[in-house]
């Protein structure tokens, strides 16, 4: 009986373990979302009222729609090393100069981007180098996309977990 009572309690165990719950909320599929990157090589131009160089509001490519939830990482050339790979630093970005630290940063809506370099120095000192002919990725990250732990910090995990291919990233003129 003893036997008995042990083994019918590790069957009721077993189907109480194996029993299911709820069903979660649907996950992400590849045809439900794009996320699209484009590249764009700027001048920042000098803004005398506030002291700061800026991209002007940027319109999004007309083939990307940005929805309400919708994120946008930004990414700029900083150089390029060995064996010609470019290295992409990400927005917002403090860049430690010989007269002070400049700061890159955006905004965006769902209709555009900014861009701005703010110094905690004489904005007139500002190399040019450093605002002029800038290249920046932009990466749309789609708010289905879900809680994802994704490393916004390297470019390559971005474009990796969205499947963006380099050759899928448009280059903007």
């Amino acid at each position: 009986m003893r036997n008995f009572k042990l083994l019918l309690g590790a069957f009721i165990t077993l189907f109480i373990i194996s029993c299911e719950g709820p069903e979660g909320p649907p996950g992400i599929n590849g045809s439900e979302f794009e996320a699209p990157a484009f590249e764009i090589t700027r001048d920042l131009v000098f803004n005398a009222d506030n002291g700061t160089y800026e991209l002007t509001p940027q319109s999004y490519p007309s083939d990307i729609t940005l929805l309400i939830d919708d994120v946008i990482l930004i990414y700029r050339l900083e150089d390029v090393v060995d064996n010609n790979t470019p290295l992409w630093r990400q927005l917002p970005q403090p860049l430690i100069t010989d007269q002070g630290t400049l700061f890159y940063n955006f905004d965006f809506t769902l209709n555009d981007f900014n861009i701005v370099v703010e110094s905690d120095f004489d904005s007139n000192l500002v190399p040019l180098d450093l605002v002029e002919d800038q290249t920046f990725r932009i990466v749309v990250i789609p708010a289905n996309l879900g809680t994802s732990k994704l490393d916004t910090s390297n470019i390559e995990a971005v474009l990796s977990a969205l499947n963006i291919n380099e050759a899928d990233i448009k280059k903007v003129e």
